[in-house]
């Protein structure tokens, strides 16, 4: 952790009005260090590119009871007080482009974060999105990766419940201060993920800032910054997980989209991402395999047994297909006959009993249970 006066040097610039991550850097640039840029006084803070009278006064206004008062507010929380210099700061953050130079952490950070995944999608999204999203955070969380998300309601909600489930970790980046709790419908998710020891709520804004929309654009570069590659689940061409994709690309990281309904308005940011070139997400290996080297690290050893390997999240109609599968291979039509589901149900629910790694199909509408050791839903046993 870094020293009282230095800790209190970064406050004294951050918590100033107009002073954000570029602002701050071109400062330290200026004058070595926050300490020496605050020595320099509002002469030579004028001399910086971007600083005018205003954010002059406004830096010179924030007074040790200011300082103070954050500081109070955080011990009060629970919750520590990054510098991007200290030794426990995020080092995947380092080199991305405008930094936060604080971060405010409820929870735990560990070094096993490095090895992260990104899961955002749209707070308004479908069934199918929410199941997804639940699926891809499960997988996830059973290989090993934290699951980075924005703690919204909707698709990121989901991504962190599904790592939790599997007994993962899981970070939110929060586009508030830690002093509130939004959405509200969250609370008791952010709380099992501080409290459970599995992750952290993480915020660069100072504790008491509410809600504002400008700062939720903003945080999704931490997001990105944070993982290895990020999995747009569920995305209208409008939704911010199309920022959280572009701020990926910009920062060398992986852009995966789980695809959608062709016909539905909230699958067409996530299948225009496919389309430009984001790699097609339908299950683990997909994202183990673009990661390289560390895909293959996580990848779980097969271990084949001929027990089959059914999520728990399965639709009573999925189910009964599946109970059916258990005899072996079977034709659609065949499914159709022995389960007495109607022909078209039937079909959409194999289609997502296949993306859900459940079950292979083959040439001839052709169905199986998969095994385990043997398909994406095995990666997550």
């Amino acid at each position: 952790m870094a020293d009282d006066g230095t800790l209190r040097a970064y406050l004294r610039l951050t918590l100033a009005d107009g002073v954000g991550p570029r602002l701050f850097a071109r400062l330290v640039e200026a004058f070595g260090s926050p300490e020496a840029a605050l020595a320099a006084g509002p002469g030579g803070w004028r001399r910086v590119e971007g600083i005018g009278p205003k954010v002059a006064s406004a830096i010179q206004a924030v007074g040790d009871e200011q300082v103070e008062a954050e500081l109070a507010s955080a011990g009060k929380t629970g919750a520590a007080i990054l510098c991007d210099g200290d030794e426990q700061y995020p080092p995947a953050l380092r080199n991305i482009h405008d930094r936060p130079p604080v971060l405010y952490v409820l929870g735990r950070l560990d070094r096993c974060d490095a090895v992260a995944v990104g899961v955002v999608g749209s707070r308004r999204c479908t069934h199918y999105g929410l199941e997804q999203a639940g699926r891809f955070g499960e997988l996830l969380g059973r290989a090993g990766f934290t699951v980075v998300s924005g703690g919204a309601r909707g698709i990121d909600a989901a991504a962190h419940r599904g790592a939790l489930a599997a007994g993962g970790r899981t970070i939110a980046v929060m586009g508030c201060g830690l002093e509130n709790s939004y959405p509200p419908e969250n609370a008791d998710l952010f709380k099992r993920i501080v409290s459970d020891g599995c992750g952290a709520l993480i915020s660069e804004l100072p504790m008491a800032t509410g809600i504002q929309g400008r700062n939720f654009p903003r945080r999704n570069r931490i997001i990105s910054g944070l993982s290895l590659g990020v999995l747009v689940v569920e995305a209208a061409r409008r939704s911010g997980a199309l920022i959280t994709a572009t701020e990926a690309a910009e920062q060398g990281r992986e852009v995966f989209a789980v695809p959608g309904r062709v016909d539905s308005p909230m699958s067409e940011g996530a299948n225009a991402l496919i389309r430009d070139g984001a790699r097609l997400a339908a299950n683990l290996e997909d994202l183990l395999e673009a990661l390289g080297e560390v895909g293959a690290k996580m990848a779980p050893d097969e271990q084949p047994s001929d027990q089959p390997a059914l999520p728990a999240t399965l639709t009573p109609t999925e189910a009964r297909l599946a109970e059916a599968l258990g005899d072996g291979e079977l034709s659609i039509d065949e499914l159709v006959r022995r389960t007495g589901i109607a022909s078209g149900e039937a079909v959409s629910a194999m289609t997502m009993l296949v993306l859900k790694g459940a079950a292979a199909q083959r040439p001839g509408n052709v169905f199986s249970l998969r095994a385990r050791g043997k398909g994406p839903a095995a990666s997550g046993e």
